[in-house]
């Protein structure tokens, strides 16, 4: 989504990098939400066939959009 947008602007200067870097931030933070909902709609027996206890959820999902652990 936020790439479409991006695509039809064109930014430029300081305030560009600041459009830019926020659409990005709405992406991951959109992508995270989505992932943990998917993740969060699963049943225990779905969970254990993924190796996923529903206490790692939120890290699983995080790391899947961010790449690192949860600060």
């Amino acid at each position: 989504m936020s790439d479409t947008i991006l695509a039809q602007m064109q930014p430029s200067g300081l305030f560009g990098v600041f459009l830019k870097s926020l659409a990005g931030r709405f992406a991951r933070h959109w992508a995270y939400r989505k992932t943990l909902a998917e993740l969060e709609a699963l049943s225990a027996h779905e969970l254990d066939d993924l190796g996923l206890a529903r206490g790692t959820i939120r890290e699983v999902a995080y790391r899947s959009v961010y790449g690192t652990q949860e600060p």
